[in-house]
């Protein structure tokens, strides 16, 4: 039978009780910077409780959605406690998504109140008139008011707040805080029930909503904490959207340790290194593109990083180039991999002491592969696609990554089917193509869906990626297969020169010819900016779908 569940031996893992230890331990120290507002624990606990308690004034009960359309800024940080206190679940949605594409995902999702920055308010203007489950439409400001303060004040008299049955559209955000604040037994909540959806796409036709619980979020969070080092010292620098599967669960993360939140709206490079110098910056995350525009900047004015700061970078993964970059300026770079499905990261390249006496070139290659699981999320495989076998561990043999543990979500919001297909076997299939080395790491080679087969060969793109970044005058690059009448496809580079820097697709061409076999270089160049998504991925879909295009009216 087992231990009898009781309060004395059991607590449920919710990220909530996190940020009630940090309002206790540190209440007085600085949990939010954003512009000249500052606030502190006590404060965020506050305005976090209050707006769980405007939530349920406005009907919002167990299982509802609230959806959330903000960029980096307070409403969405105090959202990821807020929400899940008033026991729904927190749909944060990607602020470059058009009408259309928002529309489909709080239809999909039946959010019951939406809050909007009042920046993106005209995307979403009439909606709660188009969609029946949106009640209430809620405006954020883009700024907290100078006469708000940290926590807004409720008059004394006031017992109950100034909401009634009617229908709210378009309240202030602020104003909407207005209420006493909720006070909840969080030792009632079930761990394994839903905390958050993130859309994995904005696409029409059929979104598919990734549904996170409450024990995921929680350790998560807490292997951010250990995996970044992170500390009740630390400062942690939003440059990494927070609707991007809950912000890695860094805003969980961050809050457990007491650490301190410096908020910013928008990655804009010299905003960026200025708040790291001015606001002691330790930490922060972005895509291999968000470093390089940090390191661009700093080339600019001539700057290394003030201090130690480690930088948490996945996405595509980071050139050899990037990682040496960085590191020369003084950041320590993290090398972590995962997806929307698995909480954001769920790998991270751990470093072995054992490689500290290696080149800094053979440093680079190690740290650029993406590792093992994170601490306390689970175990993975590579696999191979036919078989289902464990591909050889060589560093060499093809297969798929396979992943399993706590770090998976529960499944696809209202999609039974696509829950059971990417769960065939009792792993969650992510759909990368990577390799497995002798000591257990894995570094990816691919999407499935960009591996390049040549005449049969297969064409890792990041391969060739790596290998054209390392030419001095190359900013960015991306490789996709085009159509070929004799190989069926082949490798195309589409690249971005740095600033002041020249280069001639003759000149790439023969630098890749003397790196690379001749049939995995690219067959043409292209140079261009690179089409990228909110959170600085580059869109191969965007060039293929272009490429593939005129090819098919070159037939027709």
């Amino acid at each position: 039978e087992g231990v009898p569940v009781q309060t004395a031996n059991y607590a449920p893992l919710t990220p909530l009780l996190l940020l009630e230890r940090t309002a206790k331990v540190y209440p007085g120290k600085t949990a939010v910077v954003y512009g000249d507002r500052r606030y502190d624990y006590a404060a965020l606990r506050e305005r976090v409780h209050r707006l769980a308690a405007a939530l349920r004034q406005l009907g919002v009960g167990e299982g509802d959605r609230v959806a959330v359309l903000c960029p980096n800024s307070p409403p969405i940080l105090e959202a990821h406690f807020g929400v899940p206190l008033a026991g729904a679940l927190l749909v944060a949605i990607n602020t470059q998504l058009s009408r259309p594409e928002i529309t489909t995902i709080l239809e999909h999702s039946q959010s019951k109140v939406l809050i909007v920055d009042e920046d993106l308010e005209d995307k979403v203007k009439g909606l709660e008139d188009e969609l029946d489950s949106l009640e209430h439409v809620v405006i954020a400001k883009a700024s907290i008011e100078e006469s708000s303060g940290a926590s807004p004040a409720r008059p004394a008299n006031q017992t109950e707040p100034p909401l009634g049955d009617a229908p709210v559209t378009g309240i202030d955000y602020e104003s909407f805080l207005l209420v006493p604040p909720l006070e909840v037994d969080l030792l009632q909540i079930d761990e394994r029930s839903a905390i958050s959806i993130n859309y994995t796409s904005g696409t029409t036709g059929s979104p598919k909503g990734v549904v996170y619980h409450h024990r995921g979020a929680y350790l998560n969070a807490l292997s951010e904490i250990i995996e970044a080092r992170m500390t009740q010292r630390s400062v942690y620098l939003w440059t990494l959207p927070m609707f991007h599967c809950n912000g890695w669960c860094f805003p969980w993360a961050v809050s457990a340790i007491g650490a301190t939140h410096v908020i910013l709206r928008k990655v804009i490079p010299d905003k960026v290194v200025a708040l790291i110098e001015e606001e002691a910056v330790t930490h922060l995350c972005g895509a291999p593109t968000v470093l390089t525009m940090i390191a661009q900047e700093l080339d600019r004015t001539g700057k290394g990083f003030p201090r130690p700061i480690t930088l948490v970078t996945a996405g595509a993964p980071p050139s050899p180039k990037v990682l040496r970059t960085m590191e020369a300026l003084g950041a320590e770079v993290l090398h972590v991999y995962g997806l929307t499905e698995v909480y954001g990261p769920f790998t991270v390249c751990e470093w072995n002491p054992e490689w500290d006496g290696l080149s800094v070139e053979e440093k680079a290659r190690k740290k650029a592969r993406q590792g093992v699981p994170y601490i306390g999320l689970g175990d993975l495989r590579v696999v191979d696609r036919d078989s289902g076998e464990d591909v050889k561990r060589d560093g060499e043999t093809l297969g798929e990554v396979l992943m399993a543990g706590n770090g998976v979500m529960t499944g696809y919001f209202k999609n039974e089917q696509a829950t059971a297909d990417a769960f065939a076997g009792g792993w969650f299939h992510t759909g990368d193509i990577a390799v497995w080395y002798p000591d257990g790491y894995i570094e990816l080679k691919d999407r499935a869906k960009d591996i390049i087969i040549s005449g049969g060969e297969n064409i890792s793109t990041q391969d060739v990626e790596k290998v054209i970044l390392e030419h001095p005058a190359v900013l960015e690059a991306a490789v996709i297969g085009i159509p070929d009448e004799h190989w069926g496809e082949v490798p195309k580079a589409f690249v971005t020169l740095a600033p002041g820097k020249q280069a001639t697709a003759e000149e790439l061409s023969l630098f890749c010819r003397e790196r690379l076999a001749h049939f995995k270089c690219p067959k043409s160049i292209e140079f261009c900016d690179l089409p990228k998504t909110s959170t600085g991925k580059i869109q191969k879909g965007v060039l293929r779908e272009k490429e593939w295009a005129g090819h098919a009216s070159r037939i027709n």
